[in-house]
């Protein structure tokens, strides 16, 4: 059996067109819906749906981990230097004949081909945000236009465009370094800032968005929020990256134990292969127990936060909605939680764990797009094409 090579660029060119052509039924889609619209609107429209394509690819991503697809192409772009496994059925035939359980296999190769897909179409969408966004304000900076409510500086695409295109560069890192776990955590990491950047867009992008007042004492309990949820992400992706879920399978105790044995320095040391030390030595089962178990206490403190927000926005009639988004929010990822621990990492649950992750980082972007202490009728000083400030 022939090991392919890493990174093969044959099919380049031709992933990068089948991604175009998914792009243009949502395009398509947009502009004959908002065809009666403005410009503005036709970008807004644009941003939600990119948005919620973006949060399917997360879910898809999850679901290629959680399948043990990730490495069902072992090479980057294509699949064994095709543009699909169709044309790769041989090499895909003789990698699972020499290996049956191993990780290629015809089922897993379309897995992990169809979220490549879907993470280039995405990518495709936000280069058209990028280009409408970029040709907008130049057309509006010209004499005798002003800002309009709504509109956005080009350079929050221009930053979502880079984020993605890094992004892509993490896919190919996750499969040619075989499943590096920090990388693969990384790479989840990614993902949540890419839709928050996209969200954050959204909601400051409508033409009906009005800014909010958040009591100073709230703004702190969000800002504690957003900052445990996303130290919890990068926990939650450690823990998936090297598949501790199972190491406690009983709740609230591990092991039958309040305290298990663990240990820390191995289970954190960052720079390693999985599955190995940096010594190359198989990673212990107490490593495995630590990762899950400091998951597990992060989210204790997580959810305490997250309820006290919920009930302090709820005191606020103008931030009801959002809380109890959240607050239903939090009670998702609490079931999804035990569920996967309880009940062995069903997938159904995972995949509700991963987005209800996503939610809850959407969710407190969206109260931080709304959130300030301007009033409504503050406008944002005007730019110049070149130099437009983020917005």
């Amino acid at each position: 059996m022939s090991v392919p090579s890493l990174y093969d660029l044959t099919p380049l060119a031709s992933m990068l067109a089948v991604g175009a052509l998914l792009a243009t039924g949502p395009v398509a889609w947009v502009y004959w819906r908002n065809r009666r619209t403005t410009p503005l609107q036709r970008a807004q429209a644009l941003r939600w749906l990119t948005l919620f394509l973006t949060l399917d690819l997360i879910l898809f991503g999850a679901f290629t981990r959680l399948t043990d697809s990730g490495l069902g192409c072992p090479d980057w772009p294509g699949c064994y230097g095709n543009t699909s496994p169709l044309g790769a059925s041989h090499a895909i035939a003789a990698a699972q004949a020499a290996m049956p359980s191993g990780p290629v296999t015809h089922g897993k190769a379309w897995i992990e081909m169809l979220h490549r897909y879907l993470a280039t179409g995405v990518g495709a969408l936000i280069v058209v945000l990028t280009i409408m966004s970029w040709r907008g304000w130049c057309t509006r900076a010209r004499p005798g236009h002003g800002q309009v409510q709504g509109e956005l500086s080009p350079w929050w695409a221009t930053l979502t465009l880079f984020w993605v295109c890094l992004q892509g560069a993490f896919g190919a890192f996750t499969v040619t370094m075989k499943l590096f776990p920090a990388i693969v955590t990384l790479h989840l990491a990614g993902a949540m800032v890419l839709l928050a950047l996209l969200g954050l867009q959204v909601v400051r992008g409508s033409a009906s968005h009005t800014r909010l007042h958040l009591p100073r004492t709230v703004h702190r309990w969000w800002v504690a929020a957003f900052a445990l949820l996303v130290l919890q992400v990068f926990l939650g992706g450690w823990v998936s990256a090297n598949y501790a879920v199972l190491a406690c399978t009983d709740f609230p105790q591990c092991q039958n134990r309040w305290w298990p044995e663990m240990n820390f320095a191995q289970g954190f040391e960052l720079w390693r292969h999985l599955g190995l030390t940096s010594g190359g030595e198989p990673i212990s089962f107490a490593a495995l127990t630590a990762i899950h178990y400091m998951h597990r206490l992060m989210a204790y403190l997580v959810l305490v936060v997250l309820v006290v927000l919920a009930w302090q926005l709820n005191r606020t009639p103008v931030w009801r909605s959002l809380s109890r988004v959240l607050a239903a929010l939090v009670g998702l990822q609490l079931a999804t939680g035990l569920s996967n621990v309880v009940f062995n990492w069903p997938l159904v649950a995972a995949l509700l764990h991963t987005g209800g992750a996503a939610s809850l980082v959407l969710t407190l972007t969206w109260i931080g797009g709304r959130a300030t202490v301007l009033h409504s009728e503050a406008v944002p000083p005007q730019a110049s094409c070149v130099t437009g400030n983020l917005a």
